[in-house]
């Protein structure tokens, strides 16, 4: 159970990221894209799985499939996964 609110949420996340979902609604979250090496050996493989995190309210009807702009880049979403505080993480696709 979350103790925070909807305003709360909003809050901690407006100075973060902002996206366009579905090419009409600003969302306020958390980008993530970073590198990670993949298996081992030499050399490696790298790979990345970008994501965003925001208010599970502000894209409370998200599917694969949906798209996310950001930083003049846009987005598939191919996960929704919700954590049960409020939150979201979707799991993009360039």
């Amino acid at each position: 159970m979350a103790v925070e609110d909807a305003d709360d949420r909003a809050t901690m996340l407006e100075d973060w990221d902002t996206a366009t979902y579905n090419g009409t609604t600003t969302v306020n979250g958390i980008f993530d894209n970073e590198y990670f090496e993949i298996g081992s050996g030499t050399p490696g493989m790298e790979g990345s799985q970008p994501s965003f995190v925001c208010r599970a309210a502000d894209v409370s009807a998200a599917v694969q499939g949906d798209t996310l702009l950001i930083n003049s880049v846009t987005y598939t979403v191919v996960a929704v996964q919700p954590d049960g505080t409020g939150f979201v993480r979707l799991v993009l696709r360039e």
